[in-house]
């Protein structure tokens, strides 16, 4: 399932917003490779976002097949921590519509672990011993613009500005405004995914380590 030139332009419009919020907020950002806060915890990619991590891994396999193989090892891991509490179709790996309220998206606590599994769960391509990501390249959009300030709809209808916990903790609200990633990024990823899905027949989102498996 390739991804195609619709994916291209949305990775380069990204790139470009990326670029462009990133020389504005200069030191207010903390990220940089080795820090791997954002890498921990569950979250949703698109099934476009997939498909893209899958042809990272298949060209990973074919420059790198050691690297390529820990890769596929932690997957494995992964998907047998997440299986039995996966809100979705096991099969399929897609996500049900309400996967939001499953235990392991609304922070419940386990009591086999005593903590919250889908916030502790590493993501299978963050390499532990570097805190870099082994398919940069092919990461989901979620990973290519977290960091920079992004409007994100609130609890109340408001519309608030997202941060990194880590990112502009010195930083005024209108220094952190100033610093905002295009707002229409959003309704261009959601365009680009909607014709991914009815061009290669897929609907919904998945995780990771499904993804992969």
């Amino acid at each position: 399932m390739p991804t195609g030139r619709s994916d291209s332009t949305l990775v380069a419009l990204v790139s470009v917003a990326l670029a462009s919020a990133t020389a504005r907020a200069a030191e207010h950002l903390a990220c940089r490779p080795g820090c791997s806060q954002c890498c921990v915890g569950i979250f949703p990619i698109a099934q476009q976002d997939a498909a893209r991590l899958r042809e990272g891994l298949a060209e990973l396999q074919a420059t790198d097949a050691a690297r390529a193989a820990r890769i596929r090892a932690r997957v494995a891991h992964s998907v047998a921590r997440l299986a039995p509490y996966f809100p979705g179709d096991l099969t399929s790996g897609v996500l049900d519509a309400a996967y939001e309220s499953s235990p392991l998206f609304c922070d419940e606590v386990l009591q086999e672990t005593g903590e919250s599994l889908g916030d502790s769960e590493p993501c299978p391509v963050l390499d532990p011993e570097t805190g870099t990501c082994d398919l940069y390249q092919a990461r989901p959009i979620t990973c290519r613009t977290f960091g920079p300030p992004m409007q994100t709809p609130g609890d109340d209808g408001e519309v608030n500005l997202a941060t990194c916990e880590l990112c502009f903790t010195h930083a005024t609200t209108e220094q952190i405004a100033a610093c905002q990633l295009d707002p229409t990024l959003p309704a261009q990823e959601a365009a680009s995914n909607e014709a991914f899905n009815a061009a290669n027949g897929v609907h919904g989102e998945t995780l990771v380590a499904f993804a992969l498996r």
